[in-house]
């Protein structure tokens, strides 16, 4: 069994016996995240599969919460922020601005990237070194900045 699924199952527990049903409800929808992916796919997820799962859990907590903020609805808005929390503690630590500029610069260069034809390279090859480290979307646009003539 993964790390990172052994965590979050004696993470249910303590929110069990604490009677935190706000966790806990939270903690079971990622579970059941986790148990669905395995279901379809007849795999047991590792703690890499589980992080990418877990970041695409949280881009949608994103959207939901500026969705609900645009309509007025803040109490939506703000159950979704603390589901979006609880998915980050399981997530490895955010990359800062600065880390994310360097390993771009070093991914063009490796890649020979020299314009917006090779953004696909560029993306294919920073994917597996920033999933769950870094808004997928905001590097896409720092490296169409980088390779705009």
């Amino acid at each position: 069994m993964s790390a990172l699924k052994a965590r979050l199952q004696e993470d249910i527990k303590t929110a069990m016996r604490a009677q935190d049903k706000d966790t806990l409800g939270a903690m079971r929808l990622m579970m059941a995240a986790i148990k669905q992916k395995e279901v379809d796919e007849r795999i047991e997820l590792d703690d890499e599969a589980i992080v990418v799962l877990f970041d695409k859990l949280a881009k949608q907590r994103r959207e939901s919460i500026e969705q609900y903020q645009a309509a007025g609805r803040d109490d939506l808005a703000a159950k979704e922020t603390f589901e979006l929390e609880l998915l980050r503690r399981y997530m490895p630590e955010p990359l800062s601005a600065a880390e994310i500029a360097r390993m771009i610069d070093e991914q063009v260069a490796a890649v020979g990237a020299v314009s917006m034809k090779d953004m696909g390279l560029v993306m294919a090859a920073l994917k597996p070194l920033l999933q769950g480290r870094a808004d997928m979307s905001a590097v896409s646009r720092l490296i169409k900045e980088k390779l705009q003539p």
